[in-house]
């Protein structure tokens, strides 16, 4: 069996999730329950688009229950590092390739899943087991790190900031 992927999340993206998968089981199940119960009530099954569609508003709820479920078992909550400094799960990191302070990329430690659905879809997202999430976890604003990429080759890049994640 393979090996689980621990999911990184801040205290508010777990609580996001958490409260996301209570609504769904208390309030998302029992509604898709009545639309199919009503849809049943108009007859012939084969052709009843009502009842068809509350079914598949179902079958993907429930997918969504149990990605949520799986997500949560998984979760490795960050906590805020003493240092507003220090690279933690949950920050925004801005590196600079080759002391190039030109050269920057700006991305999330974490995972995808710390990001709400109104945030920059095209915000980068690194988790800490990555060679570049593992590198600049907990170092501070201003620290050189080095990672070897997937390549195989060894790459230098410098901490310029470090900023809260506001997910």
């Amino acid at each position: 069996m393979a090996e689980q992927e621990t999911v990184w999340l801040t205290r508010d993206a777990f609580e996001k999730l958490s409260n996301e998968l209570d609504h769904l089981k208390t309030h998302g199940r029992p509604e898709v329950a009545a639309k199919i119960a009503a849809a049943r009530e108009e007859g012939d099954l084969s052709e009843n688009g009502g009842y068809h569609a509350a079914r598949d508003e179902q079958g993907q709820m429930e997918g969504r229950i149990a990605q949520l479920e799986q997500m949560l078992r998984q979760a490795k909550v960050g906590e805020v590092p003493e240092n507003p400094n220090e690279v933690a799960v949950g920050t925004l990191v801005t590196i600079a390739y080759f002391d190039d302070e030109d050269d920057t990329e700006k991305f999330l430690l974490g995972s995808r899943e710390m990001l709400g659905l109104d945030d920059d879809i095209e915000t980068h997202v690194f988790s800490p087991q990555s060679p570049l999430g593992g590198a600049v976890l907990g170092a501070a604003k201003g620290d050189k790190v080095s990672y070897e990429a997937p390549n195989g080759k060894t790459i230098d890049v410098t901490i310029v900031d470090v900023a809260p994640f506001k997910g």
